[in-house]
């Protein structure tokens, strides 16, 4: 395995340099990018390693991968960019903007509570096909016809792939051009920054940027996660296995992933420097995009929790979330309390810290084993000590508890 690293690190960043670095010498990596913009700046821009582990392709600077949940952050990002610009409020019944949501008790449920993984609408009971999901019109009978486990606001359940379809939904009926999320996203988002991310990942792409994923064995599984989580996990319909129906879409594809198919909760395919630009611009007041105050506080606010508290009942461990994203915790710390993002399952994260003017984004292609995954933390652990704040300490209750610190790594 290579070592070998490209890129660059601004100086006063070289412990950043350092532990990606190691993280390959260690043989940690397969291939892997990290991007960090710091007071708007890019200040590091690193690649590295296997692209392709069956040929030995190199990863380039213009690789993309496929980062499963972090893709519900760049959905985020894009959903309070619609919400800046006046389409829906967060507070509004879903049902004011999609009238056939109402059906089966949903009609109080809001937008904020649906963001929130709060309206008890983690599965879906028809199946999902690939033909279904590039249907829009015919996903969106099978959404407004589903039965919620639940009163909205009482429990938080993980809408695993739901989410980013209701989302899109809310997304269409609101955007006067009744855009899809990933189209949105694309126009709206990625097209004015400049960003090599894309939700609805299009034809022109060629599999040589491409990175295959590569999983770790799990074998190893029960002694890097929380037993219950791991129990769940490996329980035949189970809330945390159903709610992952439709996660393997994106890579059920003669080509390496999936074109025009749109999986907005864990579907998203791109670069590092694109998903740490996007955020380094909602860490920065959002000048280029024009994004209101009211929006970007919003974001930062701390979460709302249900009557139940913070614990996932699919998960089952305890992990706030607001708006589409995962929030910084007393156990789950990432950043200051202000920051926002959303990791995702084999390692990839990518949030920002509004308090540090920070966007931090990393993609690995070896897929790891961790909740909290030890080669980010690394990362992440160097970025603010080279910014000159320390992360906030973590609290802990048990090597295998539920209560570990760090960003709960979602499983798609």
């Amino acid at each position: 395995m290579s070592n070998d690293i490209s890129g660059f690190s601004r100086s006063g960043f070289e412990p950043v340099r350092n532990a990606f670095l190691r993280n390959f010498k260690d043989g940690k990596e397969l291939g892997a990018a990290l991007c960090v913009y710091h007071r708007g700046e890019k200040v590091v821009d690193l690649w590295g390693g296997i692209r392709n582990a069956s040929t030995g392709k190199r990863w380039e600077e213009d690789t993309m991968v496929l980062v499963y949940s972090t893709t519900k952050g760049l959905a985020g990002l894009a959903m309070a960019l619609a919400h800046s610009r006046g389409l829906y409020a967060y507070d509004e019944p879903v049902s004011t903007y999609w009238p056939e949501f109402a059906q089966q008790g949903k009609g109080r449920i809001t937008v904020r509570q649906l963001l929130a993984h709060q309206a008890g609408l983690f599965e879906l009971d028809a199946p999902l096909d690939a033909s279904i999901v590039a249907d829009p019109d015919r996903l969106a009978i099978l959404l407004a016809r589903q039965k919620p486990a639940w009163p909205a606001g009482q429990r938080q359940a993980y809408h695993g792939i739901t989410l980013g379809f209701y989302e899109s939904e809310v997304l269409r009926r609101t955007d006067p051009k009744h855009r899809t999320l990933g189209v949105y996203f694309q126009e709206e988002l990625a097209d004015p920054l400049g960003l090599d991310f894309y939700i609805r990942l299009p034809e022109t792409i060629p599999d040589r940027r491409l990175a295959p994923l590569r999983r770790g064995s799990m074998l190893r599984a029960p002694f890097t996660l929380p037993l219950p989580f791991f129990l769940a996990v490996m329980t035949p319909r189970s809330r945390v296995r159903r709610c992952l129906l439709g996660s393997e879409l994106p890579e059920k594809t003669d080509h390496i992933y999936a074109r025009n198919l749109e999986v907005p909760a864990g579907g998203g395919v791109g670069t590092a420097r694109a998903a740490a630009r996007a955020y380094s611009e909602f860490a920065t007041r959002g000048k280029t995009l024009g994004l209101r105050e009211e929006t970007l506080l919003e974001l930062m606010a701390p979460p709302r929790p249900p009557a139940h508290g913070f614990r996932d009942a699919c998960l089952k461990v305890e992990v706030p979330f607001s708006l589409g994203f995962a929030k910084p915790s007393a156990r789950n710390p990432f950043g200051h309390p202000t920051s926002f993002g959303c990791p995702g399952t084999g390692g990839s994260f990518a949030f920002a810290d509004p308090h540090a003017q920070l966007g931090y984004a990393y993609f690995p292609n070896q897929m790891g084993m961790h909740l909290e995954d030890p080669r980010e933390l690394a990362l992440r652990t160097a970025v603010y000590r080279s910014i000159g704040e320390p992360l906030p300490a973590k609290v802990r209750t048990s090597p295998r508890g539920t209560r570990a610190g760090g960003p709960v790594t979602t499983p798609s």
